[in-house]
């Protein structure tokens, strides 16, 4: 937990770097363009954060269900809310075939948990409890709070360099702006960098869920078979997501059928909001 934990604070310490730098570099020393940054960023992500579960219920085509339209997995979700001394989140099912889950909402009072028809269709009782485990955990350590708080500012740069690009392009012979070529420089590596460090936070809530869910059910077993079932199941059942929920899902819908085995490093991973699924098996199963 310490491991996870102080990674996220590093990655997000990073982040705030990255801006403070850019902005120095971009804006001359100038403010001007970090808060500019800052507020619109603020306000899109901000305005997310707050009705994100409204946003992904939406995406989703969920419904929000009771306790008397599906007794049994509304009350598996409850006995882990309790289980995890958590207060009862709202529960709601999605149509979709491909077994997938996710968790939303500003908090633990306002959360909502999320599995799909093909989830609970196709995954026995104790590999569905591993993955609503996975997602309460979300929930309790306030990730989506933390995935905005990454995203404010991964926003915030990307204005600061498209304004910088446009500047550069249409109006920059201000000697006081700085060089031309470092500034372009600078606009076109600083959003790759900061989606880097963003994917890095998020694959990293990624490891720390899974963790807490091991540890609340006793075992990382269910969850690692869940996650492996998935995978094998989700290439083979499309699901449509809009890109910007795809990451809110215990396993990445918009993924490609692959295999994480025998590879070293590539792209795709690096820009992957989740982790290789081997790799979380492998973890899950020496908890």
């Amino acid at each position: 937990m310490f491991k996870n934990t102080m990674k996220t604070g590093v990655l997000l310490a990073g982040l705030g770097g990255l801006i403070i730098a850019v902005s120095g570099i971009l804006g001359g020393g100038s403010s001007a363009s970090l808060t500019i940054g800052l507020v619109l960023a603020l306000v899109m992500v901000g305005g997310s954060y707050w009705f994100s579960d409204k946003l992904a219920l939406r995406s989703a085509k969920a419904q929000v269900i009771t306790r008397e339209q599906a007794p049994e997995f509304y009350g598996m979700v409850e006995q882990l809310a309790q289980r995890a001394n958590m207060p009862m989140p709202t529960v709601a099912v999605s149509p979709d075939a491909q077994p997938n889950a996710f968790a939303t909402g500003r908090g633990p009072k306002n959360a909502v948990v999320c599995a799909t028809q093909g989830l609970l269709e196709t995954l026995p009782r104790d590999e569905v409890e591993g993955v609503m485990a996975h997602e309460l955990m979300h929930v309790k350590h306030r990730d989506i709070l933390i995935g905005s708080v990454a995203a404010a500012i991964a926003t915030a740069i990307s204005f600061m360099a498209q304004m910088a690009m446009f500047s550069s392009m249409f109006g920059g012979r201000d000697r006081r702006s700085g060089n031309p070529i470092a500034m372009l420089a600078v606009a076109l590596l600083a959003p790759i960098a900061a989606s880097l460090i963003q994917m890095a936070v998020s694959r990293s809530r990624e490891y720390e869920a899974d963790r807490g869910a091991a540890e609340l059910l006793g075992s990382g077993e269910p969850l690692a078979r869940a996650l492996q079932r998935i995978e094998a199941i989700a290439a083979q059942r499309p699901m449509a997501v809009q890109p910007a929920q795809a990451q809110a899902y215990i396993h990445n819908p918009l993924a490609e059928a692959r295999s994480s085995r025998g590879g070293g490093p590539n792209m795709a991973k690096l820009f992957s909001t989740h982790p290789p699924t081997d790799e979380r098996i492998r973890r899950l199963l020496t908890i």
